[in-house]
């Protein structure tokens, strides 16, 4: 009686804690800003919990790691089962669950997973100690060998009192079917009836006191994840991937009062806080990210965990003060310490190439660039405090409408070639209101010298297979795309509203466009402010006018050709089979696909509005991922953007190969096999 009376205590002190801690948590998220995440497709929403939670599909984008916590992650599904009949136990002899607490393969599967989990333990385990990957650099790496060790003896624990169970003959499955624990069993037949009863009582206890205390601790420890991650896999936004998210600024209806992006830890949207408690710390967003990688001081795994620790900190002194009332709480936030520079450096932030590697790699799906970018808008829009050679972009963008500062009539100079080409005419959507589609040139494919040469072939090619295409000439503008990721929202809708107005005013439906940056702007955030079109990558098209014949290419390439995939296409937009179509159509080329490719590739580093800052630490994201193309000892690098053909470009001039390898976009290879 008193064994039941002591338990009863016990778990009713464990379940109010933890419960206190939760409400606690919830008071937190409570203090971030709005967002608007009720899910709209709830088939979609299960998916992604079947998928990513149950699946564990992204962990197990790395092998061993992702079996790993595979096992541990269904074994506590599985096990649970265990905990159940454990505690079950001490209130009734011989106890079993109702229906299934008898079935065999329940028994055979609740030794298997004990099993699993002690070897997945145990390799976490040299993985922490033995190898010691970078991407645990900056993690509570004590934290997690406790949670460890906690899971290691709650699996040992449940095997002894199994096995003690199996002896004194109060196990509910035929031991047949548990033949592990059968083996445990072994260890206790030399003693006497009662001390193997005393045995099964001290291992059962030791393992509810385990399991009590893991309960508790995984709400103050970064395996919080356990509770958060399925709410937070379920609440992911459900914006195109490549979207961010819109403010749809008013300057005259703004107040004092109205916050510009994240400039304290409550200007953060509850989601964003919910996204710091559910970091795994694993590091995998770190290992991708191409700044990390080129030893500049952004970490998105320390930006998440830096967040979650000024909330953590300051957070319940917050939520009393909120409780107290409004003067009390707008007096505790003005005591608040800006985010940046007290709690994520300056540099951090701005370090960032928008890519979304950390994005893709993560299990739990934590949106690190909303978060980067919401920084980036305060620093810009309230603060005016950025790297000084964005100054020159943001003002040509907002005077000129594009980040070159070149005059708008400058727009059409591609279309007269080169000395060797004749001047292409291409109609204007005003005289060709009904043309099939509308080309649109992008300001690198307008202004800079290398990319005008991009699109007159792509022109060219346009008008060979017979395409009814027209432009805007001086009437597009930049889509918007470096201001927004630089933070300058507010240009990016002016100019967003502007373009949408001319689009919308001649009634253009499917857009092709050389750019990914423009692709993915015009395709995925237009919408966000009434513009909605079919746009298509050039690849994309390029590869459909092969395939129904309207593009023959004929004469042999005789190269190998690899395939850099841009960023704001393949991971933002999941497309790159287009261009390896394209490569593949050409006679005489070999293609060899470079180490990271598809979702995987490595940024050029101009996204994110890098493009226009300098890199002053670490080493050159270009010249990063030219040398991983010169060692696929490729004649050709093929590109399908326009910031990439300048960064690598630059890359491959500056390790001196411009003999060995040249950089072209992919309607440069093609034209090149056609004429």
């Amino acid at each position: 009686m008193l064994e039941k009376l002591l338990m009863t205590v016990l778990l009713v002190v464990t379940l109010a804690v933890f419960a206190r801690r939760l409400q606690e948590l919830t008071g937190m998220l409570r203090l971030g800003a709005v967002d608007d995440r009720l899910p709209r497709s709830w088939a979609r929403k299960l998916k992604d919990e079947v998928v990513v939670v149950l699946g564990q599909r992204k962990l197990l984008q790395w092998t061993l790691p992702g079996v790993v916590h595979f096992f541990i992650f269904w074994g506590f599904l599985i096990l649970f089962t265990t905990i159940i009949e454990g505690f079950g136990a001490v209130y009734q002899e011989g106890f079993h669950i109702p229906l299934i607490g008898r079935w065999g393969p329940l028994g055979a599967l609740q030794d298997f997973f004990i099993v699993a989990v002690l070897l997945s333990v145990g390799t976490a385990l040299w993985v922490r100690r033995g190898e010691r990957p970078g991407r645990y650099r900056g993690s509570h790496s004590k934290e997690a060998e406790i949670i460890l060790y906690l899971i290691a003896g709650i699996m040992i624990t449940i095997l002894l009192t199994r096995g003690a169970q199996i002896s004194i003959d109060r196990f509910p499955y035929d031991p047949r079917w548990t033949p592990v624990s059968e083996v445990a069993s072994q260890l206790f037949e030399p003693f006497s009836f009662p001390v193997r009863e005393a045995i099964d009582t001290v291992f059962l206890w030791w393992h509810s006191l385990i399991i009590l205390g893991f309960l508790v601790y995984i709400t103050y420890s970064k395996h919080l994840h356990i509770v958060t991650s399925a709410f937070n896999v379920l609440l992911t936004s459900e914006r195109p991937k490549g979207a961010l998210k819109p403010m749809h600024i008013d300057l005259e209806e703004m107040t004092e009062e109205d916050t510009l992006g994240a400039g304290k830890v409550v200007d953060l949207t509850w989601k964003q806080l919910l996204d710091g408690m559910t970091c795994t710390e694993c590091g995998r967003c770190q290992s991708q990210c191409p700044a990390w990688n080129t030893a500049k001081p952004l970490s998105p795994k320390l930006i998440i965990m830096d967040m979650r620790d000024a909330l953590f900190e300051h957070g319940p002194a917050l939520a009393k003060a909120k409780k107290a009332g409004e003067a009390e709480y707008a007096a505790a936030v003005e005591k608040l310490p800006p985010l940046n520079p007290d709690v994520i450096e300056d540099e951090a932030i701005w370090d960032c190439t928008t890519c979304g590697a950390c994005v893709q790699a993560c299990p739990v799906n934590i949106e690190h660039i909303d978060t980067i970018v919401d920084m980036r808008r305060n620093l810009v829009m309230t603060e005016s405090r950025f790297p000084r050679e964005m100054q020159s972009a943001l003002q040509n963008m907002e005077t000129t409408g594009n980040p070159w500062g070149q005059p708008p009539a400058s727009r059409l100079d591609w279309t007269k070639g080169t000395a060797r080409q004749e001047p292409l005419r291409i109609p204007h959507i005003s005289a060709n209101p009904g043309a099939d589609v509308l080309l649109w040139v992008g300001c690198a494919g307008s202004f800079d010298d290398r990319n005008k040469k991009v699109t007159y072939d792509f022109a060219r090619l346009l008008q060979i297979a017979g395409v009814d295409f027209a432009i805007l000439g001086q009437e597009e503008s930049c889509t918007g795309d470096p201001a927004r990721r630089m933070g300058a929202e507010y240009i990016y809708q002016m100019l967003a509203e502007q373009n949408i107005e001319t689009l919308n005013g001649y009634k253009v439906k499917t857009i092709v466009t050389a750019c990914p940056h423009c692709f993915n702007t015009l395709f995925n955030e237009y919408p966000q402010f009434g513009g909605t079109f079919d746009v298509v990558h050039h690849s994309e098209y390029l590869a459909r006018l092969v395939k129904e014949g309207k593009l023959n290419p004929a004469a042999e390439v005789a190269e190998t050709i690899t395939y850099h995939d841009p960023c704001y296409l393949s991971r933002h937009n999941d497309v790159w089979q287009g261009a390896r179509q394209v490569i593949e159509s050409i006679p005489g080329t070999k293609y060899q696909e470079l180490h990271r490719h598809g979702h995987n590739t490595f940024c050029c580093g101009a996204g994110g509005g890098r493009m226009w800052m300098e890199e002053r630490m670490g080493r050159k994201v270009n010249i990063e991922r030219t040398d991983e193309a010169l060692a696929s000892a490729s004649d050709t690098l093929a590109v399908g953007c326009p910031y990439c053909n300048i960064m690598l470009s630059d890359g491959v001039t500056e390790r001196h190969s411009d003999e060995q390898m040249a950089v072209r976009d992919i309607a440069q290879i093609l034209l090149r096999s056609i004429e």
